[in-house]
C-alpha cells in the first residue's frame, strides 16, 4: 500500500465524516537535502472534520499527527497541513 493511501484510510478510520485531500508534492523535493527521495515524502493535506470543532490550530495538528505518527516517523518527510472544522473558510 502506498504511503498516500495509508495516510488516507487512517484518517479516514479515525475520523469517518472527514473531507480529506491529500497532495503528494514529492516531485518537487527533488534532490531536496534530507528527502529519501522515494516519490512518497512531502505531502499537502487539507482534512475538515467534526473533529476540529472548538479546536485551536495546533491541537487539530496534534490530532492529525498522532493518527499519523508512524508515517511522520518514517516515510514521510514533510507534511504541510491544513486542518478546518465545517464551515470555516
Amino acid at each position: 500500500m502506498s504511503v498516500e493511501s495509508r495516510i488516507r484510510e487512517k484518517l479516514a478510520e479515525a475520523m469517518p465524516d472527514a473531507a480529506i485531500t491529500i497532495e503528494n508534492e514529492s516531485h518537487l523535493h527533488h534532490g531536496h537535502h534530507g528527502s529519501p527521495q522515494t516519490g512518497e515524502s512531502h505531502f499537502r493535506l487539507h482534512i475538515v472534520s467534526e473533529s476540529f470543532v472548538g479546536k485551536s490550530r495546533i491541537e487539530r495538528h496534534r490530532i492529525v499527527n498522532e493518527i499519523l505518527a508512524a508515517e511522520l516517523a518514517g516515510p514521510v518527510h514533510a507534511l504541510a497541513l491544513r486542518a478546518k472544522a465545517p464551515g470555516e473558510a
